[in-house]
């Protein structure tokens, strides 16, 4: 009787190969080469305008005039530091994003909430509160700088005349204000959409139970609900704090980041460095100093909104 040949191992390690197989992502199959040509490219969308941005931040490089040409080494930093626009942009951007960031999540949070019991014509309210999030930025400045807060003809205006008031020439008294009011209209719905969502996956027995033991609904809101929405916060906090650092088209179309430097962020100024000074090499220094700010913005609230999504 013959004996049979097996291999090293035997049928355990076949066994074991087979849940390992099991174990990867694809049932074994090698998806590298799927992902390469995706992730190539995205790799080369990245990397050649942020080496671009990195070569000319330490050249000169002026349109107006070919002749300025050469290395500059970290003079045009040198020159940006220098310049009291680079930090009153920075301060302009803290302001905005800070501002937007507690109002949209206060009233978002207030309104989830008020929306999350029911009433009649809910359906429709829900739609018109998430309305103004799909406007797009440039058609939302036009609005509210010709039709709402214009001194002449808004909507406001008209109202301050009714009641026998002055028209107020909002971009000129309050510019800043006004540019986070267009802000917080555009990006309320986004946070209220989102703590909303997360309201809705809420157990109705923990809030039956404290309605019960004779809760207000304000208790209900800051120790029941509040805290349902933490992890919710979190992600909407990172998500607007990384689109308004770049709010740009809201700043153009409205106060053009006048009166002086009062509405010029830190994207405003890299554009009028860029495209109204000419200046290529320090509109790039101050596209260095974004990437790295934003950077360590995003590199806190990732790790911050990790620990809040763990299990």
């Amino acid at each position: 009787m013959s004996a049979t040949p097996m291999t090293a191992g035997g049928p355990q390690a076949s066994g074991a190969q087979a849940r390992t197989a099991k174990k990867r992502p694809g049932g074994g199959v090698k998806t590298f080469p799927l992902m390469a040509p995706s992730v190539g490219l995205l790799l080369i969308w990245m990397i050649v305008p942020l080496a671009m941005t990195l070569y000319f931040a330490f050249r000169r490089y002026n349109l107006l005039n070919p002749m300025i040409h050469g290395w500059a080494g970290i003079n045009n930093f040198k020159y940006l530091i220098e310049d009291p626009a680079l930090l009153h942009s920075l301060v302009v951007s803290v302001i905005i994003v800070v501002g937007v960031i507690a109002i949209t999540i206060v009233l978002g949070s207030i309104l989830a909430a008020v929306f999350n019991m029911p009433f009649f014509g809910q359906g429709v309210a829900r739609v018109l509160m998430i309305s103004p999030f799909f406007v797009m930025p440039t058609v939302s400045a036009l609005v509210w700088k010709n039709l709402l807060l214009d001194p002449v003809d808004g909507l406001l205006a008209a109202i301050f005349r009714m009641v026998g008031l002055r028209p107020i020439a909002w971009f000129s008294v309050f510019p800043l204000g006004s540019i986070m009011v267009i802000l917080c209209w555009e990006w309320l719905p986004y946070a209220f959409l989102i703590l909303f969502t997360a309201l809705q996956s809420m157990d109705e027995e923990q809030l039956e139970a404290a309605r019960l033991d004779g809760a207000t609904a304000v208790d209900i809101f800051i120790n029941i609900q509040l805290p349902h929405m933490a992890r919710a916060i979190s992600v909407t906090i990172m998500i607007e704090m990384i689109f308004l650092l770049s709010v740009f088209a809201e700043i153009y179309v409205t106060t053009a980041g006048g009166p002086g430097y009062a509405t010029t962020n830190l994207t405003f100024l890299i554009y009028q460095r860029a495209l109204l000074a000419f200046n290529v090499g320090g509109a790039s220094a101050a596209g260095v100093i974004a990437i790295i700010l934003a950077n360590i913005v995003s590199f806190f609230l990732t790790k911050n909104v990790g620990k809040r999504l763990e299990v």
